[in-house]
């Protein structure tokens, strides 16, 4: 593994609801001087005290050993990755720490190596809570000699950092990851529903059943906010674990097999973004249970 002596200047492009608090502890955690950069002015004076704010992210392609990516879209992800291959010196190292598309980091993988340049894919999972705190799952793939040098500074943001093996690896395991996080968000929306429907109390009911067989992370995170009707912050939003969904749907079809019960869920976040509601917390699932049984969540 590699040590924190060996890299000098990182970058971190994306500083949202996850990529604000890693970078932050990133920077606080390893001494390491940190550049971040973001579209939004705002984001990037919540990161200032932590390090320097690059004017644009060209300044960071061509200027840091390492650069961080977290970004919502593959398009946005992709676009700036072959930016960054166009100047960016050879033993520069990129770590893309969004839901990517296994096939877009496959695809890019080529181009950076080529250019003497590493490419990793290390998606998390935990949520933005678990962001702050720095307890992420980080699931890793591409060149094994330099994940091992980046291994310690991922060791700042998570708890587990693994490695899965080749390019795009770590992506298929984050897709596995919110196939399983998203069936379960929609169990605990189907379910809290129908107790209401039948006339239960469901704060009751959460703590009747959350150290039971069906505790579980997600249970804890996403019924309160279904018990409240209220999913707005987002710690986790529609549109990117619809997006997760997306390219585990696409992954699966050229694979020739069949993934109906996280179909059913992408419908669904589907059709929330039709009602304009993408932006809100990933429980927002919920909502369609709500419509289709007729109850109200919350205390209004």
């Amino acid at each position: 593994m590699g040590k924190l002596g060996d890299v000098g200047l990182v970058g971190y492009v994306g500083l949202g609801i996850m990529g604000l608090p890693m970078a932050k502890n990133l920077a606080r955690k390893s001494g390491i001087s940190v550049v971040g950069y973001d579209v939004s002015k705002e984001r990037c004076g919540l990161f200032r005290e932590y390090g320097a704010i690059a004017d644009n992210p060209e300044e960071i392609y061509g200027g840091c050993d390492v650069v961080f990516f977290c970004l919502p879209t593959n398009e946005l992800l992709e676009g700036c990755v072959e930016a960054l291959i166009s100047v960016a010196p050879k033993g520069t190292t990129v770590v893309d720490m969004g839901s990517t598309s296994p096939e877009v980091i496959r695809s890019l993988s080529p181009a950076a190596q080529e250019k003497g340049i590493s490419l990793i894919d290390s998606p998390v999972s935990g949520g933005e809570p678990k962001a702050i705190d720095g307890t992420l799952a980080l699931m890793c793939g591409g060149n094994e000699e330099a994940f091992r040098r980046v291994a310690p500074l991922l060791a700042m943001m998570g708890s587990t950092v693994t490695y899965m093996g080749g390019s795009g690896n770590g992506s298929v395991a984050k897709l596995a990851n919110n196939m399983i996080v998203g069936c379960n968000i929609a169990a605990v929306g189907e379910a809290f529903c129908f107790a209401l429907k039948a006339g239960l109390n469901i704060e009751t009911l959460f703590e009747a059943i959350r150290r039971g067989f069906a505790g579980s992370a997600v249970l804890e995170s996403k019924a309160p906010l279904v018990i409240q009707g209220a999913f707005t912050p987002p710690s986790a939003r529609v549109s990117v674990h619809q997006k997760d969904l997306k390219n585990a749907v696409a992954l699966a079809e050229k694979m020739g097999v069949e993934i109906p019960l996280s179909h059913k869920v992408l419908d669904y976040m589907n059709e929330l973004e039709t009602q304009g509601l993408a932006g809100e917390d990933h429980g927002a699932v919920a909502r369609i249970y709500e419509q289709t049984m007729g109850v109200k969540l919350g205390k209004s």
